[in-house]
C-alpha cells in the first residue's frame, strides 16, 4: 500500500516539517538553563540536544532545527561555542530566536502489513535494509538514514528494542522522520551516549 495522502493523521501532523521560519521566545529555568545544546554544521547553527521538560522542550524546539538568529544576531558562520555563549549571556526572561524546522530531515509515511511490519531493519537507530515491496520501500524510505522521530516523537538514542516498541505502538499508519546518517553523525558528535539516552526529550509533542 502506498501511504495515504491526506493530512488528517495525528502522527503525520505531529511530524510535520513546516516550511519558512518562525520566531520563538525562550526563557531560562531557575538554574539559568535553557535545556538546549547547539552545534555548528556547514556554517549554520543547529539544535543538537533538547533536554526533557526544559524551557527549550516547552517551546517546541526539536533535534535538527536550524537557529538563524539569537536576539537579533545572525548565527551564520558561528562556532558551536559562540552559539552556546550567546545563550548563556542572554536574558533569563526572554531569548528571541528565529528558527527553521529541521532542514536536513524529511518525513515518510508508511503502512504496516498484516504482521505489523513496515519493512525496515534498524540497527542502532540506523536503517540498514528494506524489505522488497514493503511499504517503506514503496514510499521512499532509504538506507543510510537514521530515524529521528516516529509520529513526531523523538526516538534518538533509544535502544533498538525500545524503538521497536514505539513502532509497535504507533498504529497502522506511521510517519517516520529520517536524516542522512552522515549528517546525523556530524550533528551528534561529542554528545555522550548517556546524554542522548537520558537527557534527550522523548515526549510525544502536543498538536
Amino acid at each position: 500500500l502506498v501511504a495515504p495522502l491526506s493530512g488528517n493523521n495525528a502522527g503525520m501532523r505531529r511530524a510535520e516539517i513546516k516550511p519558512g521560519v518562525r520566531e520563538i521566545h525562550l526563557c531560562k529555568d531557575g538554574r539559568g538553563k535553557t535545556g538546549l545544546q547547539l552545534k555548528n554544521v556547514d556554517q549554520g547553527i543547529f539544535v543538537q540536544l533538547v533536554k526533557a521538560n526544559s524551557p527549550a522542550a516547552l517551546v517546541g524546539l526539536r533535534f535538527g532545527d536550524q537557529v538563524l538568529q539569537i536576539d537579533g544576531k545572525n548565527c551564520a558562520g558561528w562556532s558551536s561555542d559562540k552559539a552556546q555563549r550567546a545563550l548563556k549571556k542572554a536574558s533569563p526572561e526572554k531569548i528571541v530566536m528565529v528558527v527553521r524546522d529541521r532542514p536536513f530531515q524529511r518525513t515518510v509515511t508508511v503502512h504496516k502489513d498484516s504482521n505489523g511490519n513496515i519493512g525496515i531493519v534498524v540497527k542502532k537507530g540506523k536503517i540498514v535494509s528494506l524489505a522488497k515491496d514493503s511499504s517503506a520501500a514503496r514510499n521512499g524510505v532509504l538506507t543510510h538514514h537514521c530515524i529521528c522521530e516516529v509520529n513526531g516523537q523523538n526516538v534518538i538514542g533509544m535502544k533498538d528494542k525500545q524503538l521497536a516498541e514505539v513502532l509497535a505502538g504507533a498504529g497502522n499508519v506511521v510517519t517516520l522522520t529520517i536524516i542522512p546518517t552522515v549528517i546525523y553523525e556530524h550533528m551528534v558528535k561529542r554528545l555522550s551516549a548517556g546524554q542522548v539516552k537520558s537527557a534527550m526529550d522523548h515526549s510525544i509533542p502536543d498538536l
